[in-house]
């Protein structure tokens, strides 16, 4: 089972002190969170897409994974949002499977619509065709990354006609793709199609919405003969605060629970830790809380925490990464290692898709065909 972070890159005032960080600063901190994660022998550091204050999560991704890949040796560089609906699918078949180059295969992305209305305008893109837009722009990306040469026409943006995406996925094997969503069943559909895995955000919701998002895909990942529904790769994530003792964690945490952005004015902190997967407490609460979340979503794949939100200064979450890497994830792996069945599979690796194809080499490109608009190929082109 793979463990790690994410983060949405928030740029948040400190409750207790009263002090904003700079946007330099927070794009500073997210380096740093990512090397201590590593250090901490943690799986995977994902990242946010956002386009808006007060977030400096990147707006194009793959320019930090590749900035980290030269940072670590072995960490896995996941984005915890794809904007699948505002970006152009060609645009992200090149970067990701450019920074899956530069990073010897440490790439996978996580597709998602965001939480931000405006986005969709800024892009020309419409609101009300969200759904519509994650699912034409995924096949197309989907298609783009498994055949050298596309010739293709939907509904929201320009046919292709004989076009390669460059550079190639590396070894013939495009990065995992995890779909995911809050509360969207198009969404797991679209995950189950395709085989992909299904990854639910966990923080904002009841563990009853999120045994129904998760059955649904196993469901309809059975469905479409990809495996039994207990083989379907899932993720979850999770928010943590720990202290040695709950009753510091409690009071160091409660200032910035009330003045979250996602969280302020709502529940109270001891409701939301209730109804909700937020653990504050310590190290073996959050233990404890990481176990019980098979017994609604069965084995799953990815856990993902949520570490640096809500104006948290940038000493304490690097402390709270010593305490997941020390005292909760040894103990999570060895418990849930025992508990899953063999037939279950391990989260997908880029050593493992390359092996589970049969091949370590990229396959033989197909002759690009002629563009019927220009009677040219693209090589010809590049001749002229």
């Amino acid at each position: 089972m793979q463990f790690g972070i994410f983060t949405i890159g928030d740029v948040t005032t400190d409750p207790t002190t009263g002090r904003t960080p700079s946007e330099h600063e927070r794009i500073r901190a997210t380096v740093e969170l990512a090397k201590k994660a590593e250090e901490a022998d943690l799986d995977v550091f994902a990242t946010g897409e956002h386009h808006n204050p007060p977030f400096v999560a990147p707006g194009n991704p793959p320019i930090l994974m590749a900035y980290l890949a030269a940072a670590t040796e072995r960490l896995i560089l996941s984005t915890a949002t794809t904007l699948i609906t505002t970006n152009d699918p060609v645009r992200l078949a090149e970067d990701y499977a450019y920074v899956q180059h530069l990073s010897g295969g440490r790439v996978d992305l996580m597709m998602g619509r965001g939480n931000t209305g405006p986005v969709y305008p800024w892009f020309g893109k419409d609101i009300r065709d969200g759904i519509a837009l994650a699912v034409e722009n995924y096949a197309l990306l989907h298609q783009l990354w498994r055949e050298d040469v596309v010739t293709w026409e939907g509904r929201f943006r320009t046919p292709l006609h004989g076009f390669t995406a460059t550079p190639r996925p590396l070894d013939g094997v495009p990065p995992f793709v995890w779909h995911g969503s809050i509360r969207s069943p198009e969404i797991a559909e679209q995950a189950a199609y395709y085989g992909d895995g299904f990854f639910h955000n966990n923080i904002f919701w009841p563990s009853s919405h999120t045994r129904r998002m998760v059955d649904l895909y196993r469901r309809r990942f059975e469905h479409y003969g990809h495996g039994r529904a207990d083989q379907a790769i899932v993720g979850l994530g999770g928010q943590v605060f720990m202290r040695k003792n709950s009753q510091d964690a409690v009071r160091e945490f409660r200032p910035y629970f009330d003045h979250a952005p996602v969280y302020g004015g709502g529940p109270s902190l001891e409701e939301f830790t209730r109804e909700t997967p937020l653990t504050v407490g310590s190290p073996q609460q959050v233990i404890e809380r990481v176990l019980g979340f098979r017994e609604y979503v069965g084995d799953y794949q990815r856990q993902l925490f949520l570490m640096d939100h809500a104006g948290l200064p940038q000493k304490t979450v690097l402390e709270q990464i010593d305490m997941l890497g020390e005292e909760v994830v040894p103990v999570l792996r060895k418990e849930f290692a025992a508990l899953k069945p063999a037939h279950v599979p391990d989260a997908p690796t880029h050593a493992s898709l390359v092996a589970a194809r049969g091949a370590v080499a990229a396959p033989e490109r197909t002759e690009p065909s002629v563009d019927r608009w220009t009677g040219t190929r693209a090589e010809d082109d590049n001749k002229l």
